[in-house]
C-alpha cells in the first residue's frame, strides 16, 4: 500500500496542507508516499496573478485554518499583480527534484511551496530548484542540467495526465492505494486524525473477511 499525493507547487491550499502531510508522513513511515504533480496554471490560466482576484482573501483563509503564514517575499513578488504562475515550470521543477531523491519527495515538495510563498522565489527560475536541491544536499550540477532537458517537460506532462487519471479534481488531493483499490483521504483541507480514521476505514476494508456463502 501506499500513499499519492497529487498537489499543485502554485496552489495555496496545496501549501496549507503542508503541515497536515508531514504529519501523516511521520506517523505512517511504514507507506510510501508518491508526489504527483497537478497542472493547476496551465495554458490560459498562466496568466498575470492580478487577474485572481481571490488569492489575498484566499491567503488569509488559508492561514486561518491551517496556520502557515505567507512570507515578505512572496509578498512583494506579487504585490504589482504581474507575476505569473507557470504551473509547467512548477512541475518540471519538481520532477527533477524528485527523479534526484524519489524517498524524499514529501521533503522536496514542501521545500519547493516554501520557496514561493515564504521566500518569494519564482518557480520558473532555474536557479530556484537548484538552491532547493542544495539545501537538500543534492546534485545541482546533476539537477540543473536535468531541468534543462526535454525529459522535465515530458515528466510534468505524464504528472498532469496521472492527476486526471486519479480523478483529482481538487489541490491537495491525497489518496491510498493498494493495488487497484484507491481511495481518496483528503481533497483540499483535511487534519491529520481525520485521515488515519479514513486510512484506517481503508485498511479494515482490504482485510475484512468475506461472508460465507453458505
Amino acid at each position: 500500500m501506499k500513499l499519492l499525493y497529487v498537489f499543485d507547487a502554485y496552489c495555496g491550499w496545496s501549501y496549507g496542507f503542508a503541515p497536515t502531510l508531514a504529519e501523516v508522513a511521520l506517523r505512517h513511515p511504514e507507506l510510501p508516499v508518491e508526489v504527483v504533480s497537478g497542472g493547476l496554471f496551465t495554458g490560459p490560466r498562466a496568466v498575470p496573478i492580478r487577474e485572481f482576484g481571490y488569492v489575498q482573501g484566499a491567503n488569509a483563509k488559508i492561514s486561518e485554518l491551517t496556520g502557515v503564514g505567507f512570507g515578505a517575499g512572496y509578498e512583494r513578488l506579487i504585490a504589482d499583480g504581474s507575476f505569473i504562475m507557470d504551473s509547467l515550470d512548477a512541475a518540471r521543477g519538481m520532477a527533477v527534484l524528485r527523479q534526484a531523491a524519489p524517498e524524499r519527495a514529501v521533503e522536496l515538495a514542501m521545500a519547493v511551496q516554501a520557496a514561493f510563498y515564504q521566500d518569494g522565489s519564482s518557480l520558473s527560475d532555474r536557479d530556484t530548484f537548484t538552491r532547493i536541491a542544495a539545501a537538500a544536499g543534492l546534485d545541482t550540477l546533476e539537477v540543473g542540467a536535468a531541468l534543462t532537458a526535454s525529459a522535465a517537460s515530458l515528466a510534468a506532462e505524464a504528472d498532469f495526465r496521472r492527476a486526471a487519471a486519479l480523478g483529482a479534481r481538487a489541490y491537495p488531493t491525497l489518496l491510498a492505494q493498494d493495488g487497484d483499490r484507491t481511495a481518496v483521504l483528503a481533497a483540499g483541507h483535511a487534519g491529520p486524525d481525520k485521515i488515519d480514521t479514513l486510512l484506517a476505514q481503508f485498511c479494515a476494508a482490504h482485510t475484512r473477511p468475506v461472508a460465507s456463502s453458505r
